[in-house]
């Protein structure tokens, strides 16, 4: 045939002569993967017979999509910063107890020796050593505030108020 291509096959030590009609691709036959995804399907063949739900199931699956995404790595990282607030917040804390600790035992310190002991007993026991005297001096009471109305003690609550607010 003229402009026919003959293929020679063999198999199992024989060789056979096939031709093929010019100008006919394995595409226009259907057989070829990459022909399949580019040629359009007719109506009657498609699966959904309309574009619009197919586009809005996909829109639906990428809304899906993006939440998982959301929550599998926004959130964690979102959460993340939050934990290094945390962590700057509670060694400010940790800071200040062991400035407090240090405190505590520099008066243990100094309530394990002699001088710190007898102090200690001065002011939580009341001890007094042989040949010493005790005096106990007893604060003035506070002044009444709820005076009667009239003269004069309008005068007498105005000096009142003016101590107390002076430092």
């Amino acid at each position: 045939m003229p402009g026919c291509e003959d293929v020679v096959v063999m198999s199992e030590g024989r060789i056979s002569t096939i031709t093929k009609p010019p100008g006919r691709r394995a595409s226009d036959a259907g057989r070829s993967r990459l022909a399949d995804l580019t040629r359009p399907i007719a109506r009657e063949q498609r699966i959904a017979k309309r574009r619009r739900p197919a586009i809005v199931a996909a829109l639906v699956a990428l809304l899906v999509a993006a939440a998982i995404g959301a929550a599998l790595f926004g959130l964690p990282v979102r959460t993340w910063f939050g934990q290094d607030d945390q962590i700057r917040q509670l060694d400010s804390e940790l800071a200040e107890l062991e400035a407090v600790n240090a405190d505590l035992q520099d008066e243990v310190d100094r309530l394990l020796t002699d001088a710190g002991t007898a102090e200690a007993a001065r002011e939580i026991l009341d001890l007094v050593e042989p040949g010493e005297g005790r005096q106990t001096v007893v604060g003035l009471p506070d002044l009444p505030t709820d005076l009667p109305d009239g003269w004069p003690y309008g005068a007498v609550e105005r000096i009142i108020a003016l101590r107390a607010e002076a430092p």
